[in-house]
């Protein structure tokens, strides 16, 4: 089955989470199946300082350069920042010289492959995901293609993390975590611990996306984890 792994990202504070979590991703050799709201490309601008084409999206929008062969300096840059090829490696279970590929979709794109269930992946993240996309996807009322994907995979049974940055949460929040929850789905709120002896953001950002990474079934070593000396 190919390595494909679906992320949309949408208008919720931590854009900074998505994209070192495309690193990762395409580093240990998946596909990474991209989508952006319009609201998500906002703030990787004001987050970011990124500005973001929708209609005619470049990996380089996101700080990625395109990949030709594994023998060109953005894998070793990527794999790098990833660790891997080195003797501190923490990313684990990477294919030697196999860096994933970068698929781009718009959000209004319905005819988009991740819009059908017969398009095999491994899993879905929502992240950053917004109070709006998770109210859609809990009501099962998908009005682009983010929230379409998602639909599909809580109907295909396949795995789907939601990664919400709000506090502090209202009611309708609460309700819709649980109910996706209740639909399949895995809800992670963006929370950092600090007992892996984080001292800078990108230990908390890295904090975050080990764990999604986790619920992925993807082996890393991005943190140390509880217990590890």
């Amino acid at each position: 089955m190919p390595k494909n792994i679906c992320l949309g990202i949408t208008g919720a504070s931590g854009a900074l989470y998505s994209v070192r979590l495309i690193e990762v991703l395409l580093a240990t050799g998946y596909d990474v199946h991209l989508s952006i709201s319009a609201s998500g490309a906002e703030v990787i601008r004001q987050e970011m300082s990124l500005k973001v084409n929708l209609k005619k999206f470049k990996p380089s929008d996101l700080m990625l350069d395109e990949i030709d062969s594994s023998g060109d300096s953005k894998i070793q840059l990527l794999q790098t920042n990833a660790g891997i090829g080195s003797a501190d490696s923490n990313v684990l279970s990477v294919e030697q010289g196999r860096l994933g590929e970068l698929q781009y979709y718009h959000y209004q794109d319905f005819h988009a492959p991740i819009a059908s269930g017969s398009f095999l992946t491994q899993g879905m993240v929502v992240c950053p995901c917004s109070g709006t996309t998770l109210s859609a996807i809990a009501q099962g009322a998908a009005s682009n293609l983010i929230q379409r994907a998602a639909e599909v995979h809580l109907k295909e049974r396949r795995r789907l993390i939601i990664v919400p940055r709000e506090m502090p949460l209202s009611l309708p929040h609460i309700d819709n975590m649980r109910r996706v929850t209740e639909a399949g789905a895995v809800v992670m709120p963006a929370s950092p611990g600090w007992y892996h002896g984080a001292t800078t953001i990108r230990d908390l950002v890295d904090f975050v996306v080990s764990r999604i990474c986790d619920q992925l079934g993807i082996e890393n070593g991005l943190i140390k984890r509880w217990g590890e000396k």
